[in-house]
């Protein structure tokens, strides 16, 4: 199978709501609209907010988002003046990641990535 592309598609049961979230809080960059609905660009991925599907049958959001960033805490201040709900500050994880969890307006948990200069993930190991 050759994967061309991809997205997340976040259903919702106010899709509206969660578009400006994504769009006016977050403040992501529009790929495309359609009526109804928003694609958003996140860094090398995509994440669309359809207005046309229902939302997911339990109501407990299964979708989790990781979106990289440069500076965490730079991020944190910047979601908070946006209103932004800051679930868990950032913290560097065991495994050298600098993390934040935010909550979308669905409950939907974002995790918010620094990758430190000295973390494995940016090494060139040619």
């Amino acid at each position: 199978m050759e994967v061309l592309t991809s997205r997340v598609l976040l259903r919702s049961a106010d899709p509206e709501r969660l578009q400006n979230f994504y769009r006016h809080q977050l403040r992501l960059a529009v790929a495309r609209e359609y009526p109804g609905g928003i694609v958003f660009h996140a860094g090398n991925g995509l994440i669309e907010v359809p207005g046309h599907m229902d939302a997911e049958v339990d109501g407990a959001p299964s979708a989790v988002i990781w979106l990289q960033v440069r500076d965490a805490h730079a991020t944190e201040r910047e979601l908070r003046s946006a209103g932004v709900r800051i679930a868990r500050e950032p913290m560097t994880e065991p495994w050298g990641l600098i993390e934040m969890h935010v909550t979308d307006p669905d409950g939907r948990l974002l995790i918010v990535v620094e990758v430190p200069g000295d973390h494995p993930l940016r090494l060139d190991n040619r």
